[in-house]
């Protein structure tokens, strides 16, 4: 078993539509290098999303690859209603008006219906209301009954069901709708890895899910999509989403457009370290390879948004409409394969993130810090293996610099695809309980043998539970040398 690629530590995750949706495309995507597939709920059917579940889950074990489903739900994204000739042209200065009370199909050019209807409650005089992801701005002038009447600052065509934010956030749709409630549930049917809450205000919306979730039989992990600017309006607040989620997803997009482009690099830095911190994994995404959805090469600037998250420590990038709808889908992962192996041959940084005298009760992250600090610190290691039922250690590794891949070893199919996410660790189907005790590490250390990854007189760290007759819990630490007397 020869490992067919370098091993890209940074993953990729795609999502999933009509350029993408086929089976030759969804196996192409994992050739090119795909990692975790991304179904979006704000489109498609319970149904349609099924059989692209099953789709993917076949064409990975015909590739023996380990591929997780990461289900997004809508959330409640505030949009404007439809207009009833069609796309409109807004021209600064003139009166534009958002109407709760209007309906759907009533918009002209001098207002349109919203499916929001606290929204006059939200707003005041004086705030600015921005559409279509920002492109077009309106300061509200005054609220009669269910009219926010604005005046145009920024023009442009505006078009159905386009999005609604403030500037500086604030609107307080709950983060979980009637919709995905429902699509809770099919998650849960569907079986997939993670599940991803938009719009979350604070740790309560979290917390939410995941009861909502587990109460619906899901076992995913929860990724909290940071996207609202309450959500970063200080430390704590977004410290403690962090920790209600399994894994975090910077989502840029509307994000952006609450805090305002000139703040958003400085936010997406601040939460990939806070998530790195706190043990949390971290997605950046939206418009990072934008122009390929009809170009078959990235811009320079899209290079760079991609190598510098890479290097400030992600652990995976991701792509939307570039995959779901876009004309060079495979070319777009392949691309981006290429761009992430480059930053992390150029930089790669030895470190630990952790002060030496980071006290925890934790014997599993003291595990993975010391097998970190050793992989860092100690000449000839190559490899890392974590013996794991359900994937923490080899997380807990993960959030620790180093440039040392990372194999967990796991019985368990869910645990396999769990790990696909994690920056550096790639999972390799092993069950020790079938494999005498002294037997164990040298057949592990083989199998690396066997895929080329490791040679005699490399050295090889190995973290397992070393318990009597009982599984799960890290406990133990070991160095041993390839081609010497492994026990």
């Amino acid at each position: 078993m020869e490992s067919s690629r370098p091993m890209r530590r940074t993953k990729i995750v795609a999502t999933v539509g009509p350029a993408s949706a086929s089976e030759a495309k969804l196996d192409a995507l994992i050739t090119a290098g795909v990692n975790v597939f991304r179904l979006n709920f704000s489109h498609g059917d319970a149904n349609t999303h099924r059989r692209t579940a099953e789709t993917i889950r076949q064409c990975a074990a015909g590739k023996n690859e380990h591929v997780a489903i990461l289900a997004d739900l809508q959330g409640p994204k505030i949009r404007i209603g439809r207009f009833r000739n069609g796309p409109i042209t807004l021209a600064p200065g003139q009166d534009f008006t958002l109407d709760t009370a209007l309906d759907d199909d009533a918009g002209d050019s001098s207002q349109v219906g919203i499916s929001y209807p606290p929204l006059p409650d939200d707003c005041q005089p004086g705030d600015i209301l921005l559409l279509n992801d920002g492109l077009l701005e309106l300061t509200v002038k005054a609220i009669n009954g269910t009219r926010v009447q604005c005046i145009v600052d920024v023009g442009g065509e505006l078009s159905d069901h386009k999005g609604v934010n403030r500037k500086g956030g604030g609107l307080s749709a709950r983060a979980l709708t009637d919709k995905d409630l429902a699509d809770i549930q099919t998650a849960a049917d569907m079986e997939v890895d993670f599940l991803a809450l938009s719009f979350p205000r604070d740790a309560g919306d979290v917390e939410e899910a995941r009861r909502r979730y587990r109460d619906a039989g899901g076992q995913g992990g929860i990724v909290a999509k940071i996207e609202r600017a309450e959500a970063v309006a200080d430390d704590a607040t977004l410290d403690a989403i962090i920790e209600a989620s399994d894994g975090v997803m910077v989502a840029r997009g509307d994000l952006a457009v609450e805090i305002g482009d000139a703040e958003l690099v400085g936010v997406q830095k601040h939460i990939i370290r806070r998530a790195r911190a706190l043990n949390r994994f971290v997605i950046t995404a939206t418009q990072m390879m934008e122009s390929m959805i009809h170009s078959p090469q990235p811009t320079r600037a899209e290079v760079s948004d991609v190598a510098n998250a890479v290097l400030d420590g992600t652990d995976a990038v991701m792509l939307s409409a570039e995959t779901a709808v876009g004309e060079y889908p495979v070319e777009t992962v392949q691309a981006m394969d290429r761009i992430i192996l480059g930053a992390e041959r150029t930089w790669q940084e030895r470190r630990t993130d952790r002060p030496l005298n980071d006290r925890t009760n934790n014997i599993d992250e003291v595990i993975a810090m010391a097998a970190m600090q050793a992989a860092n610190r100690l000449d000839n290691v190559t490899a890392i293996i974590a013996m794991t039922e359900s994937g923490n250690t080899p997380r807990l590794m993960s959030r620790l610099r180093s440039g040392m891949p990372i194999y967990a070893f796991t019985p368990y199919p869910s645990s396999q695809r769990r790990v696909a996410i994690l920056r550096g660790v790639r999972a390799i189907p092993f069950d020790s309980h079938t494999i005498a005790s002294d037997e164990v590490n040298r057949r592990a250390v083989a199998m690396l043998e066997d895929m080329g990854v490791v040679k005699n007189g490399d050295r090889v760290l190995i973290t397992k539970g070393n318990y009597n007759d009982a599984h799960g819990g890290t406990n133990t630490l070991k160095i041993v040398e390839v081609g010497g007397n492994i026990q």
